[in-house]
């Protein structure tokens, strides 16, 4: 884990809202109490609702109150507790994964670099298929609700999750936004992570799937370069193809090198501008579902 960009941190404070509504905070506070002897560590999870929104030209950093909220206590020497963060969030995964199976919700955690095009993915599925499917999503990003209110022009409840210094969406993360926005039965609950193809892949989220969106742009070396994203993900998109005859990227080469990683993986070529495949992800939406 990361140091610099804040997920070597355990449960990192996130913003979590709706268009519209007042932003809230979860904090969870890590206290070492020492009893003789003996010593143990207990969370607190404390969740604040600070009703301030955010206005133009306000600081961010004043209007999200990032900061860090893990302290530890102890009565007499302080002392430094080590946690396996993955094993904590693998275990809030299931949790997660247990309550999607209960109620039939299939949730899928969508996954890529910067500009992929996984909003625009989400705003053309959601048109497309609202009268056949209920959506609920979840976006994450470090800052802004900007993701968001594109979501809630289409009419899909959404809710934002803004992770600040964090580099990725966690389980715990996710639990919160997931009782805020309360999907129904059988709905299909699509998770946009924070555009990075490093972290997240280490994050279970509690998804039946995992799909990773790839652009004609990047290059058809992302899966040779970022191993952990593609062997961990069920599908792979591969968008922008309206973009082939004007870039250097080889799809053939691209599948090839993903298929290295990961055998069986899944593939589905489209173009969110011009609506080339993207029958082809619809019917893989519909398949898949719970």
């Amino acid at each position: 884990m990361c140091d610099t960009c804040g997920c070597g941190q355990p449960d990192q404070p996130a913003s979590i809202r709706k268009p519209g509504n007042p932003v809230s905070h979860t904090h969870i506070h890590e206290h070492t109490h020492h009893h003789g002897d003996m010593e143990h560590t207990h969370p607190h999870e404390h969740l604040h609702e600070h009703p301030h929104p955010h206005e133009p030209g306000q600081d961010p950093d004043h209007a999200h109150h990032f900061h860090d909220a893990n302290h530890e206590h102890s009565h007499g020497t302080q002392i430094m507790v080590g946690q396996d963060l993955l094993a904590k969030n693998n275990l809030r995964a299931e949790r997660n994964r247990g309550y999607f199976e209960a109620r039939h919700i299939t949730a899928i955690n969508l996954v890529s670099s910067p500009g992929s095009g996984k909003t625009s993915l989400l705003e053309k599925t959601i048109l497309a298929l609202q009268n056949k499917i209920s959506f609920f999503i979840i976006e994450g990003d470090q800052q802004t609700m900007l993701d968001a209110d594109r979501i809630h022009q289409t009419g899909a409840p959404v809710i934002q999750i803004n992770t600040g210094n964090g580099c990725h969406l966690d389980a715990m993360m996710v639990n919160k936004a997931v009782k805020e926005l309360d999907p129904t039965d059988h709905s299909l609950l699509l998770i946009e992570n924070v555009g990075n193809l490093v972290c997240p892949s280490l994050f279970d989220l509690g998804e039946s799937k995992r799909v990773v969106i790839m652009s004609t742009t990047e290059g058809e070396d992302k899966p040779l370069k970022y191993p952990n994203m593609f062997r961990t993900s069920h599908l792979c998109v591969i968008n922008k193809t309206d973009l082939l005859p004007y870039v250097d990227f080889q799809t053939e080469k691209a599948r090839q090198y993903a298929l290295r990683v990961n055998p069986h993986l899944e593939f589905i070529e489209l173009s969110v501008k011009s609506g080339e495949g993207l029958d082809l992800w619809y019917k893989w939406l519909q398949v898949n579902r719970s």
